[in-house]
């Protein structure tokens, strides 16, 4: 909770004093706490980079510097009553004119379009605050409180990379497991490439020019199979995909020539053939996605997973726990209500967020979903880039309830665009960053800011400590960590895609059961790692690590090592079961795969019971009747099939695959 206070200047109150800022960073006029008022934006120097997340297009900017004298929280806030119906932004700088950096900064807030933002400052150290006419350049008043500092137990240290673009991601571009950092132009994509040794080597690689550069967001994933990651991203006219050869040393570029307003960009298997598909929200038109053939070449497709306009930030997560990827696209604009596609499990999915009170009107652009209290499902995280406030919703078996009120999230009123959620402090509580703050998790669902971090970006174990790490522009912010213990896994899918995009991980310690799913595209904007990070608290011992693989092979490893990166391949430690669609009817399937006869167990009699099988477009392939608990499935081809299955006078589905 912010707390403000009427502070003097040299014992005289500053209230709406006009102290004339300058037009540039350079002739900053020098502010304390206090009340200001600008007569007008008007100033030519146009601050680089920016640091409140949201779009360029300021053409003058106001300038001020402050000196902290102390360790200090200082807010900068022009949400005033004597500024109503202003729009007002600002960045806030540390370091010197012409090499500044991002401290923070604001857009709208509290569901106006006035602003506020809390940064850390150092004693001793010269801050800029840039006012910029992005929305408008109107006069406005504003005002600096100074409070206590914050203490935390961890910090993040600025260190200089160097990669080319705006459109950013940390995950592993060489093959090598290790997360680096991509940035990509129209014909160059652009690596900070993480040595095992530490440090980065910076690699350019050449390509193409891109039919459609990025401009909104960028996913990465393993789309052509060959061990090394593509790029998904577009513009505002279409989608362009960069498929990685020759041992990730070059890329080829594919694409389709289809109108495209891109927003957040995914890959996931949305077929569940085995194949990454590329997902895109659809900014002015129905959702599109790009079904992948196998051999370089991928099917267009619109329809069926959002099909009005204004789709902003898309997340693949299994909300249900049937251990398959459904959909949420947190919107805004032209058609500004939430969607939930509950996939079916058999191709098909279906809108459930009115069902479950999801169908929220307003302005979100992204979402962070993720086990907030540990109890085994995802909760989520609704972020307001403007009006109404944010959502705190708790997942209860697949119905959600609000409990906003009383969380911290109710009084942490700023305002972004990009929200993600990442355990950073290692605890095993999983926390929120977004809005120039991190909202650490304190373990009962309530949430306390800490406002001494960077500003969202990629997220990444960029120097293999176990701990997350943030990039920011050319500017990587490595977390100091402290002494809890974590584990990282990381998975090479066989029969499911080589990333393991869709797979849920259970990680059992003695203070937590936590869980992970695998997702390419979290947030709005950024591609973090794909490896699954776990932070574990002081347990110094992890019982079970289970991996549920989109196939439906589960892999189970038990007493694994704490404070260590596993590499998991799929099937390498196979339990005696698939993961079927509904644990509760104690279904299993084996082998896995299956060859000529599928063994199907179960707590119920199913003597002589007529099955369906069904392929995952959802057409039925076959029919047959279980003797003695199998089925031959000698005539079915190579692949991931469906077993419909009576029980009880209902019909349940069940993963297999045939091999």
């Amino acid at each position: 909770m912010k707390t403000r206070s009427t502070l003097l200047l040299l014992g005289i109150a500053l209230s709406g004093i006009a102290a004339r800022a300058q037009n540039s960073c350079s002739n900053a006029v020098p502010i304390v706490a206090g009340t200001y008022t600008i007569d007008q934006v008007n100033g030519n120097e146009i601050p680089v980079p920016l640091c409140n997340n949201n779009d360029v297009g300021a053409l003058h900017t106001e300038w001020y510097s402050y000196t902290a004298a102390a360790d200090l929280s200082l807010t900068i806030s022009t949400d005033l009553p004597q500024n109503a119906g202003r729009d007002t932004r600002f960045n806030v700088y540390g370091g010197t004119c012409g090499q500044l950096s991002c401290v923070g900064g604001a857009d709208d807030q509290d569901g106006n379009t006035r602003a506020t933002a809390t940064v850390q400052v150092s004693s001793g150290l010269t801050y800029r605050i840039a006012f910029d006419d992005r929305w408008e350049n109107n006069g406005f008043d504003f005002e600096l409180t100074e409070g206590p500092p914050v203490v935390t137990e961890f910090s993040f240290s600025p260190v200089a990379i160097n990669v080319s673009g705006s459109i950013l991601g940390a995950a592993d571009m060489t093959g090598d497991m290790l997360d680096d950092v991509v940035g990509v132009t129209g014909n160059n994509v652009s690596l900070a490439k993480q040595l095992a040794g530490g440090g980065f080597a910076t690699v350019n690689i050449p390509t193409a020019m891109a039919a459609y550069p990025a401009s909104w967001s960028m996913a990465i994933g393993d789309l052509n199979g060959d061990g090394y990651n593509d790029l998904e991203y577009g513009n505002g006219s279409g989608v362009s995909l960069m498929l990685s050869a020759n041992n990730g040393t070059s890329f080829t570029e594919f694409h389709v020539s289809q109108y495209v307003f891109s927003q957040r960009t995914n890959m996931v298997d949305i077929n569940n053939d085995g194949l990454l598909d590329g997902f895109v929200c659809h900014d002015t038109q129905a959702n599109v996605f790009y079904m992948n053939n196998g051999d370089g070449t991928f099917d267009f497709a619109q329809g069926g997973l959002g099909e009005t306009c204004g789709n902003y930030g898309s997340v693949w997560i299994d909300y249900d726990n049937d251990h398959d990827m459904d959909l949420f696209v947190a919107k805004c604009g032209c058609d500004p209500v939430d969607i939930l596609y509950r996939n079916n499990g058999d191709g098909t999915y279906t809108n459930v967020a009115p069902a479950l009170g999801l169908a929220d009107s307003h302005s979100s652009w992204s979402s962070a979903w993720g086990d907030y209290d540990n109890d085994g499902d995802m909760d989520l995280f609704i972020g307001s880039s403007g009006s109404p406030s944010h959502k705190l919703l708790r997942n209860d078996d697949g119905a959600f309830t609000n409990i906003t009120v009383g969380s911290g999230l109710d009084t942490y009123t700023a305002t972004s665009i990009e929200w993600t959620c990442h355990d950073f402090n290692n605890d095993g509580w999983v926390d929120i960053l977004g809005a120039g703050a991190m909202l650490m998790n304190n373990g009962d669902m309530t949430f306390t800011p800490n406002y001494d971090t960077p500003m969202n970006g990629p997220i990444g174990d960029l120097n293999n400590d176990g701990f997350l790490d943030i990039v920011y522009g050319n500017t990587l912010y490595l977390n100091s960590g402290n002494t809890n213990k974590y584990l990282v896994v990381r998975l090479q899918g066989t029969t499911s895609n080589r990333n393991g995009i869709g797979a849920r991980v259970v990680v059992e310690s003695p203070s937590f059961t936590q869980i992970r799913d695998v997702k390419s595209g979290d947030g709005f904007k950024y591609a973090s790692t794909l490896n699954a990070h776990f932070g574990l608290g002081a347990d110094a011992t992890v019982s079970r690590v289970t991996v549920y693989w989109p196939s439906g092979i589960i892999d189970v490893i038990e007493d694994v090592n704490v404070n260590s990166a596993m590499h998991i391949v799929e099937g390498s430690s196979i339990s005696t079961g698939m993961a079927t669609g509904n644990k509760k009817e104690g279904i299993n399937l084996f082998p896995i795969p299956a060859t000529d006869l599928l063994q199907v167990r179960s707590e119920n009699d199913l003597t002589n019971a007529s099955v369906t099988v069904l392929d995952v477009a959802g057409r039925e392939v076959m029919k047959g009747v279980l003797r003695n608990g199998q089925l031959d499935i000698s005539g079915l081809t190579n692949g991931v099939y469906v077993l419909r299955l009576p029980i009880e006078g209902r019909i349940t589905q069940h993963k297999f695959v045939k091999r």
